[in-house]
């Protein structure tokens, strides 16, 4: 006891001198994000279910580096790179989320779990009521997930690893994660986390790119709410079980999402209520939490500073971009198709962060015209992109795994 000194002691700061400048600067950095972060969930600039975990995680990770066995610089958190049987047994004995990350992050199991929690969530009576204009606008809301695809391929990355960071583009956390699973797994932290933290963008920019590119007086144009018919429970329900059917026959790859996705479905149209409030409290929440948690301790600055993690970071900013440009063009072609009776904002609502980029239109809607309803029509489009992520992310795993 008298030979400890005070560095040896309070590791966390001994290993910020121990380890690399750029390494060490980067812990600091990612420390102030996690601070940040946490600020822009209070403030529900960001989506606090994620960022309050996420950013909390992320500034202790990276404070909390201390020596392990061997003189190894590292954390007790989790290990996301350890593969060996007895390794693993190891560090679930050892790192606090490792049972976590090992039996429900890292094989998809907790993306399963969300998607379930969405499922209840969603009325597929907005898609069923204007299939064609929901699907059309999903497709077109697609345009970042295609396009990233060969710009990836262009600087260097494999067609996995460029169709892992495309589906960013779909805006859809938990297809991220399992595409990236399937697909490229050397990549699949830094992918994940620059993914999860990147739908912030559909927070903080969209709402500028709206209105660059569309005028105040189309984003004012109201939508007719009294032209539908209802659409009944049972409806809903078969809709349900005939598209999961179809959608895991023609895309078995990607059946756990599909199933998952429309079981919650089946739950709530069924009028299961227990099982209801399961998957749409205990499941999606639980699952939330521990997803953002998880992902804000992988941020390790030995991690993301990886130099390919740029080339995600830019890929990733780029597919959220084009994906709501592709929206907006869907808008238009559909303004110009009804002749100029259809507000093309609702376009963007086809990138699928159910329920945030219809939550963004109807609130730009309302700005420029207050009293005009568009959320059915853009909740349409929503949980038609959650479809077509899905789609889209079997396709990429069929053709590339």
């Amino acid at each position: 006891m008298n030979g400890i000194a005070f560095l040896d002691l309070f590791q966390g700061i001994t290993t910020l001198f121990a380890q690399e400048p750029k390494i060490a600067i980067g812990r600091i950095v990612l420390m102030l994000l996690g601070f940040l972060l946490v600020y822009l969930g209070k403030k529900e600039i960001l989506e606090p279910l994620l960022m309050i975990p996420m950013g909390l995680g992320m500034s202790a990770v990276n404070a909390g580096v201390l020596f392990l066995e061997g003189g190894k610089v590292g954390t007790i958190f989790v290990d996301p790179l350890v593969s060996a049987t007895d390794a693993v047994m190891t560090v679930l004995q050892i790192n606090w989320l490792q049972p976590i990350y090992t039996l429900m992050f890292s094989n998809g199991l907790i993306a399963c779990l969300v998607f379930m929690g969405i499922g209840v969530l969603l009325d597929v009576g907005f898609v069923m009521a204007r299939p064609f204009q929901s699907m059309i606008l999903a497709l077109f809301a697609e345009l970042g997930t295609v396009l990233v695809f060969p710009i990836g391929v262009m600087i260097g990355m494999t067609e996995r690893e460029a169709a892992s960071v495309a589906m960013i583009g779909g805006a859809d956390g938990p297809m991220v994660l399992f595409t990236s699973l399937m697909l490229a797994k050397d990549l699949f932290v830094p992918i994940t986390v620059v993914g999860y933290l990147y739908l912030g963008l559909t927070y903080g920019v969209y709402p500028y790119l709206i209105k660059l590119l569309i005028p105040k007086r189309l984003r004012g144009i109201p939508m007719p709410v009294g032209d539908v018919r209802k659409i009944t429970s049972a409806q809903k329900l078969v809709f349900a079980v005939v598209i999961c059917t179809l959608l895991c026959l023609l895309f078995p790859v990607a059946a756990p999402l599909f199933l998952s996705l429309f079981v919650g479905v089946a739950v709530r149209e069924s009028g299961l209520v227990n099982f209801q409030n399961l998957l749409s409290e205990t499941f999606l929440y639980g699952a939330t939490f521990f997803l953002a948690l998880t992902l804000g301790v992988l941020c390790e600055a030995s991690t993301l500073l990886d130099p390919v993690v740029l080339k995600l970071l830019l890929l990733g900013c780029l597919a959220l971009l084009f994906s709501a440009i592709g929206g907006i063009i869907g808008g238009y072609a559909l303004y110009f198709w009804h002749k100029g009776k259809y507000n093309p904002m609702i376009g963007v609502a086809g990138v699928s962060c159910v329920p945030t980029t219809a939550k963004i239109v109807q609130k730009l809607a309302t700005g420029a015209n207050p009293g005009i309803m568009i959320m059915p029509h853009a909740l349409g489009a929503n949980i038609s992109g959650v479809i077509t992520s899905a789609i889209f992310a079997g396709i990429y795993v069929a053709l590339l795994r």
